[in-house]
């Protein structure tokens, strides 16, 4: 029993100190042989062979404050050849009227009009279809494109190798930062996801793009049947499907995208949970896919994702105990502190450190100033890993028992509080 427990501990502890050392390799490799190869920032996006036109898909619900500082950005693409398309999926403020107005100033604007809410995954799919190129854009109709953003997302399907890659997923740069919770997403982003999807470009396959901003080929689109509309994060699933249907899904740092992401307590709790119950829907559904021995490129994302599921439901144990422990004496084998040496956590602390270190070295050229964010990070394990790890407690089973087959549909986020 004292093995078992010993064994149990450790890999709480240990599991995320390997994951941070896998992540921050897998990211210095991604930055010198790829990022470093390119030569150039972000302001200097590489000459393509050829300018093919792109559709930029902007799905819109309850956006009229912000639709038109999104659409008006758009337009300011370097890039020679789009069209936009903006879906307005039933909204319930004046989205309709600030899009029809939109509409009459940008000649290269189209607007489509769904009359109730039917979800972000038929918005995109609606946009798909009445799209005129073969490649496609997708952002969030609250995000603000960098200039060159399109021209970068363009360039893994035109240049050298790009034959088989049907997607590209954006770096998404948080734009609100006005109070705690904002200034440590802004490191999160970089240490955490930023770190993740170069490190899993490694691998050669990504657990998801970034439904916020993310070029596709619309010929793969057309292959998988599109986005489904019944997934509560469709990014995740056309991410795996795309994967799991033979094509490559590319990290492209430089393509740019300012989002707004929650700064309350609450609103960071509703998009967390979506985030761990959309994860295990995906898993759910394609499990048995992942046995084919075509699949196995499938198969590192895949573990990585479920133990650190099982991770959090194993740190969720050792709280309880821990909390347990105070009231009542617990036997020896459960007893934490006799299994737990006091160095892991100044070890585990040190590695956080680093790896926040080394992300924000890594993505400090696409942010400036971005080091002074650094200090703010010493908050993360206490304000992010206990909201992960009670989300995942929370949305595995919400997952696990939901009904396929019915429609998700979105409401209204929590955009935190903009600087102005």
């Amino acid at each position: 029993m004292n093995d078992l427990m010993s064994s149990i501990f450790s890999f709480a502890f240990y599991y995320p100190l390997f994951m941070a050392y896998v992540w921050m390799i897998g990211a210095i490799y991604y930055r010198f042989h790829w990022e470093h190869a390119a030569g150039k920032s972000y302001l200097e996006p590489p000459e393509l062979k050829s300018y093919p036109g792109v559709s930029i898909l902007l799905p819109c619900f309850n956006e009229g404050e912000l639709a038109r500082e999104t659409i008006e950005r758009l337009f300011q693409q370097t890039y020679p050849n789009f069209e936009v398309i903006a879906v307005n999926d039933g909204s319930t403020d004046n989205t309709r009227e600030v899009l029809d107005e939109l509409s009459e100033e940008f000649e290269n604007l189209r607007v489509i009009h769904l009359e109730s809410n039917q979800g972000k995954a038929m918005a995109m799919n609606m946009a798909a279809m009445l799209s005129k190129y073969e490649y496609l854009v997708g952002i969030d109709g609250d995000a603000i494109l960098e200039p060159h953003a399109v021209h970068w997302l363009v360039s893994h399907f035109i240049n050298d190798g790009g034959t088989r890659v049907g997607a590209v997923t954006g770096n998404p740069r948080v734009r609100n930062r006005s109070t705690l919770l904002g200034k440590i997403q802004v490191g999160e982003f970089s240490s955490i996801i930023g770190l993740i999807k170069r490190a899993q470009r490694i691998y050669g396959r990504i657990f998801t793009v970034s439904g916020v901003v993310s070029a596709f080929r619309k010929s793969a689109l057309h292959r998988i049947g599109y986005w489904t509309t019944d997934m509560i994060t469709e990014d995740i699933d056309v991410s795996w499907r795309m994967q799991l249907n033979h094509w490559e899904v590319r990290y492209e740092p430089n393509a740019l995208c300012w989002i707004l992401m929650p700064e309350t307590f609450s609103g960071l709790w509703r998009q967390r949970l979506r985030w761990a119950q959309g994860g295990m829907e995906v898993f759910k559904r394609y499990f048995k896919q992942l046995f084919k021995w075509r699949s196995r490129r499938m198969w590192i994302v895949a573990a990585e994702y479920i133990t650190s599921a099982v991770w959090s439901y194993v740190v969720a144990a050792i709280f309880v105990l821990w909390l347990l422990g105070l009231v009542i004496n617990i036997p020896e084998p459960f007893h934490i502190g006799t299994i737990i040496p006091g160095w892991n956590g100044v070890m585990l602390a040190m590695t956080c450190l680093m790896q926040f270190a080394v992300s924000l070295a890594i993505d400090s050229p696409y942010d400036k100033g971005l080091g002074k964010y650094y200090y703010w990070m010493i908050w993360y394990p206490l304000a992010y890993w206990l909201i992960n790890v009670i989300t995942v407690i929370v949305g595995v089973p919400k997952a696990l028992l939901r009904e396929e087959g019915i429609r998700a549909t979105w409401k209204s986020p929590d955009r935190g509080i903009r600087d102005e």
